[in-house]
């Protein structure tokens, strides 16, 4: 499962965000992880969460983003949910079509491997494609 947490600075997101992780933390059996760019959710989530500051990875594109999902994975099969907070900020691009592609990969990996997804985008909801918002 894929679900997208899409609004403009200011509206939500972050608590929508740490609300869900703190929920997963409680009701799943596997690990959970979570890929930031900065410090904002450290303080706020479950210490058992795995929360992994992008920056120190050097990510900067979808494709560097998936293999390290797909890193992530390899060397941890028990993780059950990753979020991703900013993907626009971590992947270093707004390009929607690139968004798309990414989060039809993380639907069919997180299918393969029993992982859920949810993802935050901040940028304005009705600038959305259809490819984004099938994931709302």
């Amino acid at each position: 499962m894929v679900k997208v947490i899409m609004g403009l600075k200011g509206s939500g997101k972050t608590k929508t965000l740490i609300d869900s992780i703190n929920t997963a933390v409680k009701n799943e059996t596997g690990s959970t992880v979570c890929i930031e760019k900065g410090n904002k959710l450290m303080f706020g989530i479950d210490y058992r969460v795995r929360l992994i500051e992008a920056s120190d990875y050097e990510i900067d594109s979808f494709k560097i983003l998936k293999g390290f999902v797909s890193g992530l994975h390899a060397g941890n099969f028990d993780i059950t949910h990753i979020f991703i907070d900013s993907l626009y900020k971590i992947a270093g691009s707004d390009d929607s079509t690139e968004a798309e592609a990414f989060l039809q990969w993380c639907e069919t990996f997180g299918a393969a491997n029993q992982i859920d997804f949810t993802i935050t985008i901040s940028a304005d909801e009705t600038a959305a494609t259809a490819g984004i918002k099938k994931y709302f």
